[in-house]
């Protein structure tokens, strides 16, 4: 495609923000066009944990059947192992008041399925393919985005724009709002192997705490076991130089036995693999004259809680909150800038207060060398392990990872 004539609003990236933006836009008549690099959606994701207030978001929508119509895993309870023995169990029961459990969906038929609800709109269109490459601007306001599409230079007008294309948005760094610092003392191997029978639709996951490593599995949408590894930043080029073989008999020496002998027997099965370099930050400003950052693009989350789809799809509710009415009726420049910051200022004390509870949480204790984490994960958490304390502070933590630190309510 070469240049075409403005639309209202482009939205740079079809993840989760984006994709679920782009609906809301659409179906009040706003004319939108969603731009994504990839062709389709069938790659690996490592967000597909869905918490209650990312499925409530969905509801909201209007879009909780077609939800549950998607390949989708449940996990009711986890295991907690220590040095490779069961020292306890959490049962998650929203029978007394405690919030539901995790329900895993497979990413690209959520994306699929919100590009298609889009497609009912008349006013919605979605270009495959398009590869941003930098921001036009006018008078010192974002105005479109330039890029390649089908290999073909293209151009994308807009009287807005909204970039939700993640952690390495190219839009941010085509902006004057390019800075993210803080990097997490951890990164996570994320693979897949075929689920050991005794946990194929057992509906459990299992966590294992050790010296200088972490590991989470659970069964995925597609029935594969889906394992995250988390080891201490910059250790896996040594892993790497290992190759699978050498750094999947690390792991198995670390879990339990029964699970340990699998993935040793399973070890030509592994499928998917590759390293998430974990970064945990946030803007304080994410917006510019004609332009606003969403989800990742603005504050990637540490993977600590499976809150990166949940909060992006609270963002576009909100972000549609406050863009739908200027955007469907003709509001000028200045309308839309401040319904940009409004969407910040409404959405940034959350983001800061998840992420602060992510930088807290064990996972990031495990990999400072400190006498006092030392003594965090060799002797606290055995103990409330043991004890059965632990269900006090872990069930704080998981209710504000599960439900949100606030309410967000779709108005439009």
């Amino acid at each position: 495609m070469g240049s075409a004539g403005p639309v209202r609003a482009a939205i740079v990236g079809a993840g989760p923000a984006g994709a679920a933006l782009a609906y809301l836009l659409a179906r009040r008549g706003v004319e939108i066009v969603l731009l994504e690099r990839h062709t389709d959606f069938a790659r690996e994701f490592r967000g597909e944990g869905l918490m209650p207030s990312g499925v409530d978001a969905i509801r909201q929508m209007g879009l909780g059947a077609a939800l549950d119509a998607l390949p989708q895993s449940h996990v009711l309870r986890f295991q907690i192992y220590q040095d490779r023995e069961c020292v306890a169990r959490f049962d998650f029961r929203p029978d007394d008041g405690s919030p539901q459990g995790p329900v895993f969906v497979s990413q690209p038929a959520l994306l699929e399925m919100l590009v298609a609800e889009s497609g009912k709109f008349p006013s919605f269109r979605l270009e495959r393919g398009f590869t941003v490459r930098d921001v036009l601007r006018e008078n010192g306001r974002a105005c479109g985005v330039r890029g390649d599409s089908g290999g073909s230079p293209a151009e994308v007008r807009a009287d807005f724009v909204i970039a939700t294309d993640g952690r390495a948005s190219a839009v941010r760094k085509h902006s004057s709002l390019d800075r993210m610092e803080r990097v997490e003392p951890f990164d996570v191997v994320w693979f897949k192997v075929p689920i050991p029978e005794a946990l194929d639709g057992m509906q459990q996951g299992r966590v294992y705490l050790g010296s200088g490593h972490f590991c989470l599995m659970f069964q995925a949408p597609d029935g594969e076991l889906q394992i995250a590894w988390i080891i201490e930043k910059g250790s896996f080029g040594e892993l790497r130089r290992q190759g699978v073989e050498g750094w999947l008999d690390q792991l198995a020496d670390l879990v339990s036995p029964d699970l340990g002998a699998h993935l040793r027997a399973n070890r030509a099965r592994i499928h998917h693999p590759f390293l998430l370099d974990v970064v945990c930050d946030h803007l304080d400003e994410w917006s510019e004259p004609g332009l606003l950052l969403l989800g990742d693009a603005c504050h990637p989350m540490s993977p600590v809680g499976a809150q990166g789809i949940n909060i992006a799809l609270r963002d576009a509710l909100v972000a549609a909150n406050h863009l739908c009415g200027p955007l469907a009726n003709g509001a000028g420049p200045e309308a839309l800038d401040a319904a940009a910051r409004a969407v910040r200022d409404e959405r940034l004390p959350e983001v800061k207060t998840i992420q602060r509870l992510q930088g807290a949480a064990p996972p990031r204790f495990l990999f400072q060398k400190t006498p006092a984490s030392r003594f965090l994960v060799r002797r606290v958490l055995p103990f409330l392990a043991r004890t059965g304390l632990f269900r006090i502070p872990f069930g704080i933590g998981f209710r504000r990872f599960a439900l949100g630190t606030t309410r967000v309510e779709l108005r439009v």
